[in-house]
């Protein structure tokens, strides 16, 4: 009885530890979907990888129209379907197509762009709306 309760508090603290609280979650909105690609110019470079992650962070902290984002970086592909050959891929959610246009002309934005500009090659978006 004893090991049945300390296992029951364990996963009961384990739970309300590492699960994600409902006042954090950010629901993916459908009506507008952004999809950026980066190739950074040095990629193995720590210093810049650091540079441009800050410098997008603080952008999405500070976007007044972004409603969810998720930053990511290349999986070890598995299929030969799966394009690995970016650094870093970026997923926005807007409400819609206009919020989607004045985040492209917002200041945090264009902060982004002067400060990280210089760090990537090359940069492919997919805009999609949702059908």
């Amino acid at each position: 009885m004893r090991n049945t309760i300390c296992t029951l508090l364990f996963l009961t603290l384990t739970a309300t530890s590492f699960g994600q609280e409902k006042t954090e979650m950010k629901n993916f909105d459908s009506n507008f979907a952004h999809v950026v690609y980066f190739w950074l110019e040095n990629p193995d470079s720590k210093e810049d990888r650091n540079a441009f992650e800050k410098s997008l962070k603080k952008f999405l902290d500070n976007s007044l129209y972004a409603k969810t984002n998720f930053i990511g970086t290349p999986p070890k592909a598995s299929r030969d379907v799966v394009d690995g050959s970016f650094t870093y891929s970026l997923i926005v959610t807007f409400e819609s197509a206009d919020a989607q246009q004045k985040y492209q002309e917002e200041k945090a934005h264009l902060l982004f762009i002067e400060e990280s500009n210089k760090l990537w090659t090359k940069v492919i978006v997919y805009d999609s709306t949702s059908i």
